[in-house]
This record gives structure tokens, C-alpha cells and sequence, in this order.
């Protein structure tokens, strides 16, 4: 495969250098990576993406979306993962409006998608509960129907940034009597509604993102059923196919990569650099070349997607794979900032002895072990991989 770029390509590689450099600067990185002023920063930055017209490019045009092509996609994202600008918080403008619109009817995407094109409305996700993870189909969520309402009762479980959300979509249990893929239908659901209640799960990264979402007696009315009742599972499936998508953070993995050959280059080991030991210097060969097959499937994935295509098994494989790279970059960048990276959490970290690169390493590695498990464990993407890739 060839990544030569058209002068086309080159052109645009260079309005989105131009475009990144005036529009993420240190301090609104700054109000990103903490999380007690993380919305407030991506808002912001949303809201610059949104004015510039990119906020949502995968999106078709008539809803607000860019004419990228795949290589168009594949640059902007190279040179937003290098300048380390985010992308857009993935629930609204990325899995819910996917699924809105491709199967929410005019009404809806009329309401929805202009204010998550916006930023208006901060979305999260309710799928996983407490008996029903990886195995998201034994959800037991209850959505009774009362006229033109259903009453809610139940919880969700690592529902992320759900203590900033405006609204949330939910997959939710409304017939028990089938398989335990039928009866399940989609619901968007307006987080002020009487008997949401959210609860923060503290985790050892220190970083609060994750949530219990509690449901008592909410009432949401029919309007903002999404399809049919019982169809949710279908529409499920096409979302998670996205999110698994966007889980392999390969360009971002390239950035950590690149800082990692940076920090090592720097530390000291025996007399010598790091990078010069060739233990260390075969680890970090490893993780580039495996990275680099990694990211020419994803432009495959993309390639079929451009031809209107379904994305198929690629997106497990990208997940899978995507995510073992993510935590051997975390791995290895502990190696690199060395007792440090054994500083203890909460009065005590590596930040205090003035070693904030260990600090940021420590809290990314420990948040990286749940990357393997959400979005789909491993386990389960190499079970669909022997079906669907394998045939066995």
C-alpha cells in the first residue's frame, strides 16, 4: 500500500498544521488534561473545530460533515495526534449521531445533531451494567411502556464523564421472552429527568471519568425511542463498530511513541542513553513495527468504509491490537522513568519530587489496563476474529 501524498494531500497536510498551531496552544491543553476543568476545555476546543467545519468531517455533508477523503481523514488525524489535540469526545458526535443518523427518523436528527455539532449537549453512554459487560446482551435495564412513556428502572455501570452529560443513550431491556439479543430497544435519555442519579467510581488513576448511573422510576418519552422497539441490539452493533474504530488510537499511539524515543534518549542507563541499550532499543522496535501493520489496516478499514462499505472484522483486529500497543508504549515508558514510576498514589505522587513526565506516565499506564476490557474485552475480539476472520 502507498502513502505517497497528492499536492492535493500536501496542501491540506499543510492548512491543518496551520489550522492546529493557531488553535491548540498550551493553555487549553492544560484545561484538557485536568479533569476538574477537562469539559471546559473541550468545549472549547469542539467549538473551534466546530467554527473551522470540522468538527464532525465523517458526517454526510448535508448534516454538517466535510467531503474528506480517506487520505483527507487520515492526514487531519496524523497532524492532530502529533500537535497532541484530542479529538472530539466520541459518545455525541461519533456514536450516538452515527446511529442517528442512520436509523433516527427526521425529528430527531432535527433536535439532536445541530447540538452536538454545536457542543450543546454533552453525551455519555449507558450500555455495560453491573451483570452485563462484555457479555452486553444480558442487560437487564428495565423499559416499561406507559402509553407514550416507558418508566425506567436499573443502572449502568463505567459510564464515562456521565457527572458532566446532559443526556444519555441507553440500551435497555423492554421484552424478556426471546433471546436475550431480542427485546432490547434504544433509548435516548435527558439526564435531568427525575430519578437519575450519578455516582462516582474512583479509580486508581486518580482521574475521575468513570460512573454509576442509577434509574428510578424515569420516565422517557416514546419520541425519543430510536428504530423500532426490541431492534436496539442491531443498532448497537453498528455503533460498537465505530467505537472500536476510534479505540486503536493509532495516530495517537505514533505520538506516544515518538515522545517515548524522545524521553528515552534522554535517560541514562550504565553510562549510556537508553536507546543505546539494545535490550530497550529491540522493545521499542518491536512496538514501532507492530504499529506500523496496525496502521496500514486501519487505512484498509478506512479505504472500505470510503466505498460505502461496512466496516467488517478489521475493527476488532484494530481494537485488539490497538489497544496491546497502547499499554506496551504505557510499559515501557514506566521502564523509562524508572523508581519514579513507583511513587504512590494520592499525597505522595511523582509529580511532588518534580518528575511530572513520571507522573503522567504512572496515571496513563493505569489507566491503560482497562483499555483491553471496554469497547469489548480482547477476549471477546479474538473470539469474533475465529468466526468471522478465521472461519472456525
Amino acid at each position: 500500500m502507498h502513502t505517497r501524498l497528492s499536492d492535493k494531500d500536501l496542501a491540506f497536510q499543510q492548512e491543518a498544521r496551520h489550522f492546529l498551531a493557531e488553535n491548540w496552544d498550551a493553555e487549553l491543553a492544560s484545561t484538557c488534561s485536568n479533569w476538574k476543568t477537562m469539559k471546559e476545555g473541550m468545549l472549547e476546543w469542539q467549538k473551534r473545530l466546530h467554527k473551522r467545519g470540522w468538527m464532525a468531517p465523517h458526517w454526510p455533508v448535508e448534516h454538517g460533515g466535510t467531503d474528506w477523503t480517506v487520505t483527507q481523514s487520515f492526514v487531519y488525524n496524523s497532524e492532530r495526534a502529533a500537535a497532541g489535540a484530542p479529538e472530539a469526545i466520541a459518545f455525541g458526535v461519533t456514536m450516538v449521531a452515527s446511529v442517528i443518523i442512520a436509523y433516527g427518523n427526521d425529528e430527531q436528527k432535527e433536535k439532536f445533531l445541530p447540538r452536538i455539532l454545536e457542543s450543546k449537549d454533552w453525551w455519555c453512554q449507558g450500555y455495560s451494567e453491573p451483570g452485563a459487560g462484555s457479555d452486553l446482551a444480558s442487560l437487564k435495564m428495565r423499559a416499561d411502556r406507559e402509553g407514550d412513556e416507558y418508566v425506567l428502572n436499573g443502572s449502568k455501570i463505567w459510564t464515562t464523564y456521565a457527572q458532566y452529560a446532559d443526556w444519555i443513550f441507553c440500551l435497555v431491556r423492554t421484552d424478556s421472552s426471546g433471546r436475550k439479543q431480542e427485546g432490547i430497544t434504544f433509548l435516548l435519555i435527558d439526564m435531568k429527568s427525575p430519578g437519575v442519579t450519578v455516582r462516582p467510581i474512583n479509580t486508581i488513576d486518580g482521574f475521575h471519568h468513570l460512573n454509576e448511573v442509577f434509574f428510578d422510576n424515569v420516565r422517557v418519552p416514546v419520541q425519543n425511542r430510536i428504530g423500532e422497539e426490541g431492534k436496539g441490539w442491531t443498532y448497537a452493533k453498528s455503533l460498537l463498530v465505530q467505537e472500536r474504530l476510534s479505540i486503536a488510537e493509532v495516530t495517537d499511539s505514533k505520538r506516544g511513541l515518538a515522545q517515548l524515543r524522545e524521553q528515552a534518549r534522554r535517560e541514562v542507563n550504565g553510562g549510556l542513553c537508553l536507546l543505546e541499550d539494545p535490550l530497550f532499543a529491540k522493545r521499542l522496535t518491536d512496538i514501532e513495527i507492530d504499529l506500523m501493520a496496525l496502521e496500514f489496516t486501519e487505512l484498509r478499514a478506512l479505504a472500505s468504509i470510503a466505498e460505502g462499505k461496512e466496516p467488517g472484522p478489521e475493527s476488532s483486529l484494530l481494537k485488539l491490537q490497538g489497544t496491546e500497543i497502547q499499554q506496551a508504549i504505557q510499559e515501557l515508558r514506566m521502564d523509562v522513568v524508572a523508581y519514579y514510576s513507583g511513587a504512590l498514589q494520592g499525597d505522595l505522587t511523582a509529580a511532588q519530587f518534580g518528575h511530572e513526565y513520571a507522573d503522567a506516565a504512572q496515571k496513563h499506564y493505569f489507566r491503560g489496563r482497562a483499555s483491553s476490557i471496554y469497547g469489548g474485552s480482547n477476549e471477546v475480539q479474538k473470539n469474533i476474529t475465529a468466526k468471522y476472520v478465521l472461519g472456525l
